[in-house]
This record gives C-alpha cells, sequence and structure tokens, in this order.
C-alpha cells in the first residue's frame, strides 16, 4: 500500500513520498508498521527531515503508542546510524482531534497537546492506515464499543447519511466509515488516502451515500476487493480465506484528489476495481500483493456508478421498482405506489440473549429477576449520591457480571427508570428458525422493542406476521410466518429481521386493526377485477409470492440490498404461462389503456397462489403440529437408553444425525436439507440451535431438554423435516411465473 501511495504521488503531483511539503499522517498507527514501511521508502538523505517535519502518526493507546515510538525511532536508526525521538507520534483519539478542547491526554505533558495542535496545523498529503471496524459492537461492557464523537458523527450524518436512501443506516456509524469522512476531510485540496479496510462499502445499500460523497470529492479511486466475507460465504473460512483471519470482506482502498480545485469544489471520480478469485486462500493473495507491488502493477476495471450509486453491476432489474412496496417507510416520496402493509416491525432486540431468553421459563424467570434486581439497586444508589459522576460508566457495575449493560439500559437508569418483573411479561418467542424459546418481554430489559408492542401487545393476542432478511443483510433472502415475537437477529448475526403482520392492535388489545392497506386491496380488486380479495389472500399471496422459485431467482440482487416488492400475476389466455405485472398496469386499466393480461384468467393464479401461501403459512407457524418423519434409530447397545440430548452433529454427507452417544438417526431425505433459511436448512437449525450452552463457570446456561417430555426434540427432528418436505412440495405445486 506503501507503493501504491508512491506510485499515485508521482502520477499526479510529480512527487514522491520524501518531498519536503508531503506530510503523512497515519492516523491509527496500531505499531507503527506503516510509518515504518514509508521510511524505507525514503532516501536516507532526505530521512532527518522528513522525520522531524512532516511524518505524523496517533495512538489511542500507551502501550501500544510506546511500541510504536520504539519501532519508529529504531528504524530511523538502522537508517541514519544515529538515535532521534520521534517528535511527530501523539497519543490521541484521532477523532477527538475534531472536538475541541483536545484534554483528553493533556495529564501527560503539555508536549502530547502541542503535538496534537501542531498535527492540526500541518497541510497533510497523504492519509495512511488501517482503520478499526466493529459497526455491530453493542455490547456495552465491551471497553471496544463504539464510541461517540460530536464532530466527526455531524460530518458523516450531513453528507453520507444524508445523502443515502437507505432504511437502515446503522453501518455508517462504523469507525471504518467515519476514518474515510476524517481522511477526506483531512486532506483537504489535494492528497492521496490509503486504506485498508472492511469491504462491505463498495457494494453495500447503506454505503451508497457514501459512494457518492467520494465520488464527488475526490478525482480517481482504486478499490482492490481482496475478498474473505465468510458471512455472505459461508462456503469460506477466515482462517483460511481472509487476509487477516477475520469474517468480513477486506478492501484496499486508494483515494487520489488532484491539485488545481479548492478543497469543496465537485469533482467527478473515476473509478477503477479489481477484485482477486473469490475461491483464493490468503497465501495466493499475499503471493498477488507482493507481485503487484503497487497500483500500477494491476489490471484494473473501470466502474460506471449507476443512479442509485451503485458502483458494481449486481445484476439488479429495474421492474423491481415498479412493484408494489411491501411496507410503509419503503415508498419514495416520488412514488405513488402504496405500501401493502401499512405497520411493520423489526425483531426484538435485548442486548441480553443469556438471561431474557431460555427454552426454561422458571430459568428465564430466575435469570431476570437476578439482573432486576441489580440494576434497580444500581438505580437506587445511582440517585442517592449528592454528586453525580460525569460519566455513567464510572458508576455502574462491570465487575460483577450480573447485569449486562447496553446504551439503553443506561440512559434508563439515568431516567431513574426501574425495571418490574411480571409473569405476563414471559412470552413465547421465534428466536431462531423452527426454534421456540421464552423471552422476557419488557421495554427495559430489551434494548428495543421497536413496534412489537402493537403486534403482539398482550401474552395470548392472535396475530401471525411474515418475517424477512431486513434490507442489506449479510445472509441470503428467507422469510418465516410466525404467531409470536421474533428475534431482530432470526437467522443470526449479520442479518436483521424485518415483521410484517396481518394485524396491529391498540394499546392492552383493545382494538384490533387491519395492517393490509385500502389503497393496495383496491389495486388487488382493480387488477383480477373481482371484489371478492380479502385482506388475508393478499397477506398468503405475498407470502407465496416471496417463496416462488421464479421470483427468487429473478430479483435475487434486489432483495439483497433492499426490502421486497410485490407484483401482479396475470394471464393473457388460459395457455399462457402467467407473467409478473407492475403496479403501472393497474395504472393503465384506470386510464383506459390496453393491457397484456386477462382478469378472468389471472384470478385463478391469484387464488393458486393465496391458496399456497396459506398452507405454508399454516405449516410453518403449526410445525410443531406437523406428522413426524420417521427417521432410522441406530442404538449405542453398550450404553443405556438415553433421550437426552447435548449437541447434535450431522454426518459429513448429511445423512444421520448423532443425536447423542446412544443414538444415531439416519435416513435424512436430501431435499428436506433443500429448503433453506438463510445459510442453513431448516434441519440444521434444530441441529444448531437445540443444544446445551454453559456459562464461564461450566453451569447449564440454557437447556433445551424438556424432563416432562424426553423425546421432544427427537420428534422435533422429525417434525421439520415432514415441514421441509412439504414446504418444497407446496413451492413446487405453485403455478409457473415468468418475468415480462
Amino acid at each position: 500500500m506503501v507503493a501504491s501511495a508512491e506510485h499515485l504521488l508521482k502520477e499526479n503531483f510529480g512527487k514522491s513520498l520524501a518531498d519536503r511539503d508531503v506530510h503523512i499522517l497515519d492516523p491509527f498507527t496500531g505499531t507503527g508498521n506503516f510509518i515504518v514501511n514509508i521510511m524505507r521508502q525514503i532516501p536516507k538523505t532526505a530521512l532527518p527531515h522528513k522525520f522531524a517535519e512532516e511524518l505524523h502518526c496517533n495512538e489511542i493507546m500507551l502501550l501500544p503508542y510506546y511500541v510504536a515510538s520504539m519501532n519508529i525511532e529504531h528504524a530511523y536508526y538502522e537508517a541514519t546510524g544515529k538515535y532521534a525521538p520521534f517528535e511527530g507520534i501523539v497519543l490521541v483519539d484521532t477523532f477527538r482531534t475534531l472536538d475541541p478542547p483536545q484534554t483528553e491526554f493533556a495529564f501527560l505533558s503539555e508536549k502530547n497537546t502541542e503535538r496534537v495542535e501542531r498535527q492540526k496545523r500541518m497541510p497533510i498529503r497523504v492519509v495512511i492506515a488501517n482503520p478499526p471496524y466493529n459497526a455491530w459492537q453493542a455490547d456495552e461492557n465491551d471497553n471496544n464499543r463504539n464510541e461517540k464523537y460530536v464532530r466527526i458523527d455531524e460530518r458523516v450524518k450531513e453528507t453520507y447519511s444524508k445523502d443515502s436512501q437507505a432504511q437502515n443506516k446503522n453501518s455508517l456509524s462504523d469507525p471504518y466509515v467515519k476514518a474515510f469522512r476524517y481522511a477526506s476531510d483531512k486532506i483537504s485540496d489535494c492528497g492521496v488516502v490509503a486504506y485498508v479496510t472492511n469491504g462491505a462499502f463498495v457494494d453495500s445499500m447503506s454505503c451508497d451515500g457514501m459512494r457518492k460523497n467520494l465520488a464527488r470529492e475526490f478525482d480517481a479511486i482504486y478499490l482492490l476487493d481482496l475478498g474473505g466475507n465468510v458471512r455472505r460465504n459461508p462456503k469460506l473460512s477466515g482462517t483460511t480465506h481472509n487476509v487477516f483471519g477475520i469474517q468480513v470482506g477486506v478492501c484496499v482502498t486508494l483515494l487520489v484528489k488532484q491539485p488545481g480545485k479548492s478543497k469543496d469544489a465537485p469533482r467527478a471520480a473515476k473509478i477503477y476495481h479489481y477484485a482477486v478469485p473469490v475461491d483464493w486462500r490468503r497465501e495466493q493473495k499475499y503471493e498477488f500483493l507482493e507481485a503487484m507491488v503497487s497500483a500500477a502493477g494491476i489490471k484494473w476495471k473501470t466502474l460506471k456508478p449507476d443512479k442509485k450509486e451503485n458502483w458494481l453491476d449486481l445484476g439488479l432489474c429495474e421492474e423491481f421498482d415498479e412493484f408494489l412496496p411491501i411496507g410503509g417507510r419503503d415508498v419514495p416520496a416520488s412514488t405513488s405506489f402504496p405500501p401493502i402493509f401499512f405497520h411493520y416491525s423489526r425483531g426484538i432486540a435485548t442486548s441480553r440473549d443469556d438471561t431474557v431468553i431460555n427454552f426454561s421459563q422458571e430459568t428465564l424467570a430466575k435469570n431476570t429477576g437476578k439482573m432486576i434486581l441489580a440494576y434497580n439497586e444500581q438505580v437506587a444508589a445511582y440517585h442517592r449520591l449528592k454528586k453525580k459522576p460525569i460519566k455513567v460508566e464510572d458508576f455502574i457495575d462491570y465487575e460483577s457480571g450480573t447485569i449486562a449493560w447496553s446504551r439503553d439500559l443506561k440512559n434508563d437508569l439515568l431516567r431513574h427508570r426501574k425495571a418490574e418483573f411480571n409473569n405476563e411479561k414471559v412470552r413465547p418467542s421465534l428466536y431462531r428458525p423452527f426454534t421456540r424459546s421464552w423471552l422476557f418481554f419488557d421495554r427495559i430489559m430489551n434494548e428495543e422493542v421497536y413496534g412489537f408492542p402493537e403486534i403482539f401487545p398482550k401474552l395470548k393476542t392472535e396475530n401471525r406476521a411474515i418475517c424477512l432478511t431486513d434490507a442489506g443483510s449479510e445472509k441470503p433472502f428467507m422469510l418465516l410466518a410466525t404467531d409470536r415475537v421474533a428475534d431482530l437477529h432470526l437467522v443470526g448475526a449479520g442479518a436483521s429481521t424485518q415483521c410484517f403482520p396481518l394485524y396491529t392492535y391498540t394499546e392492552e388489545a383493545a382494538e384490533r386493526r387491519n395492517n393490509i392497506t385500502d389503497e393496495a386491496l383496491k389495486l388487488f380488486v382493480i387488477f383480477y377485477d373481482t371484489k371478492e380479495i380479502t385482506r388475508e389472500d393478499v397477506f398468503h399471496y405475498v407470502y407465496a409470492i416471496l417463496h416462488h422459485p421464479a421470483y427468487r431467482s429473478a430479483y435475487a440482487e434486489n432483495l439483497k440490498r433492499e426490502l421486497p416488492r410485490i407484483p401482479f400475476v396475470g394471464k393473457s389466455s388460459d395457455s399462457a404461462p402467467a407473467v409478473f405485472h407492475p403496479a403501472t398496469t393497474v395504472a393503465n386499466l384506470r386510464k383506459g389503456k390496453r393491457v397484456d393480461y386477462d382478469p378472468a384468467f389471472s384470478i385463478d393464479v391469484f387464488e393458486a397462489m393465496a391458496a399456497a401461501g396459506k398452507k405454508l403459512v399454516n405449516s410453518h407457524i403449526n410445525y410443531e403440529a406437523a406428522k413426524e418423519y420417521k427417521l432410522k434409530r441406530i442404538e449405542n447397545k453398550d450404553l443405556p437408553l438415553d433421550w437426552r440430548v447435548e449437541a447434535m452433529k450431522l454426518s459429513k454427507d448429511k445423512s444421520a444425525i448423532v443425536y447423542n452417544d446412544f443414538l444415531t438417526l439416519s435416513g435424512i431425505p436430501p431435499e428436506a436439507l433443500d429448503y433453506k433459511l438463510g445459510n442453513r436448512s431448516a434441519v440444521e437449525w434444530v441441529i444448531d440451535q437445540y443444544r446445551v450452552t454453559r456459562d464461564e463457570k461450566g453451569q447449564i446456561a440454557n437447556d433445551p431438554n424438556r424432563p416432562d417430555d424426553e423425546q421432544y426434540i427427537l420428534r422435533l427432528l422429525g417434525q421439520v423435516i415432514t415441514v421441509s418436505l412439504e414446504t418444497q412440495k407446496i413451492i413446487n405445486s405453485m403455478p409457473q411465473l415468468n418475468q415480462r
């Protein structure tokens, strides 16, 4: 990366890293490796001045600060034969340098503060770094949780966030995104940024505004995609395929801002991209980087952003935008298409699953009661203080581990809000696919309940909802119907869940309201020319469409980036195949224009889809009532009868389940594993989730075994296999659908 920065400096500025007026900053230095590598590129005759005046780096932790200082000073000694202290390193949180006054480390020495101010005055021309990235860090007990920064957060909000069309912008809180914003502002009118970061911003829906700003703030953008995103591609291994051994993809980004324009002058970047083969192992990537040396050695592909600020050709289908939006907040102001569902909600985010979710009601009540007691004591103790600490973190109890602290729980403490245990709050929930647990449903003990108080306001509220992966998910698109509260991460980390209910309720379930909008129902009535269509028909039709192979295949890339949009299906004759129709078809009908379908033949397709959707909904919600698929039981005759599960395993050929040491179940039909929810089949979800987990002391924390129903898990496996086979059968029986 240092060689690439050198190459781009010479190509765009006629300068090198050794030039006297090229100030270089590593704002996230770590052990100082980037600065050391830069020093090795600089001629020894030019190094003393560069070392003393124009090399800068920051470190936020004291020990790495000393390590970086020693590494840099030793590299200087090796090059010159003389020792000199490195005055360019600063002990500081880089993002804090934008929030005056800068006094966080003033206790060390006035000189450190002077170095901060000196660095802020320097005309930085090169920013080179490997910024941290942890957008989804939510554990407030973790010292590495995301920090809040006034100025840099404002800059991200007024640029990247403002220009984004995404509904979910959580990933813009990631430190590496802030690092891009920081560097873009830092180099002012001209310079080079060279970063190694999470590569999600290149194609993430939530980073469309970030891409737009980068493209208009720089003259050239080089993207070297090193792949290794394990969350998107479960066939990969972080330790084998990722250059850092992590779960997210890695990208080397080079940004060039050429001289000749003012700082805020609009630019139009030429965007260049190269991606290494997806299946390359770590060693192959290292060899490639060593062989290429710099940006000059790579055969770049030029990218042209589309109207939605997508840089990569993702195979998106434009007609998808013409279908009915599934939810109200997903409707741009410029469209006249009504949403199908008025209200929808993300799944429950607890921030303390280990305490407020459990297979056992009794254990859940015990765990939650203990935490509520400890939390209420903390609330009372804090508000007894005459003089409150500046930061609540300086007061609260982290050491005992009794309370799983989170942002909202800290705010509740500050607001003097106490928690209360109530049996009505112990609710049945859908934690993972075909995994039912008990949840303590509470506004204080859950980080976010979102809109679920309107969906399931009481313990026995009757409702059903379609749960599906949110826009920008790292997991493949999936959906599953539920009649209970659903978890935010229904298909695991890297994928949040949106839930679309058939009904909503007022406070205390006093009144039930239809959630299929009048406007959407009216369009279905007009398109199919019948008033017999009900809101439940539309609900089931949506569920069927979202399962249909033709729809999932045609709009696979769209479903990765945004919430579903629902087409009408229509036929022009009895023998013609059904095709997807946009919402504009109804508009044309209203205008008296001729359309290429016949309602009389089309209503049959709709009814068949709605019937299939109803079967799927009932099957997926009532899976515990399904007939058990009989697997062959292979017993270990040397061991006593044992129905208890510790941790099940699927055999390598996926034809058998090692239930426990006593029992193995064989004869899994291969087609049962074709029913996928995210990266796993339904059967694999049961195997993964129904296991005993233990706490740090080795004590059982969560046990799926039922003392009063010893064969429940065994029976569940057979039932989920039956449901998987039935699901495939229903899907295959749906009418054939084609794109227009």
